[in-house]
């Protein structure tokens, strides 16, 4: 079972102005970042570790996780919904989003079944436009 969208792009994009697509083709859909994690930056710091470019996107629809915090209070436990994006090779940019109507089979609620599916639509659309 694959819980993730998932593109490669090697078209001599850096991997900032990845980063940049990412967040606007996330704008594009509706969905703001809360968050942008540099995990090789906190590897450093914490471990002294090297690690390739890895950041981590929590992308929010507000309209979306309003829907789906009224139909189940805990799903803030599984919010926002994580982009990845990693330069495991030099060039090679891979950009991944979790799959919202996979993660949301963990919850036992036909409510957010809607939900999941169009956030995935979304989703979807983010990372074909990048």
């Amino acid at each position: 079972m694959r819980y993730y969208i998932s593109t490669v792009v090697e078209d001599g994009s850096t991997f900032e102005q990845v980063i940049d697509r990412t967040l606007e083709a996330l704008k594009g859909e509706g969905f703001g970042a809360l968050t942008d994690i540099d995990v090789r930056a906190t590897m450093k710091k914490k471990l002294n570790a090297e690690l390739y470019n890895y950041r981590i996107l929590g992308a929010c629809n507000p309209t979306y996780a309003y829907q789906a915090i009224l139909a189940e209070d805990k799903i803030g436990t599984m919010l926002p919904c994580n982009i990845i994006v990693q330069e495991r090779k030099p060039g090679i940019i891979e950009v991944s989003a979790v799959d919202p109507l996979e993660s949301m089979k963990a919850i036992e609620n036909p409510d957010l079944g809607h939900i999941a599916k169009e956030v995935r639509e979304k989703l979807s659309h983010v990372i074909d436009s990048i």
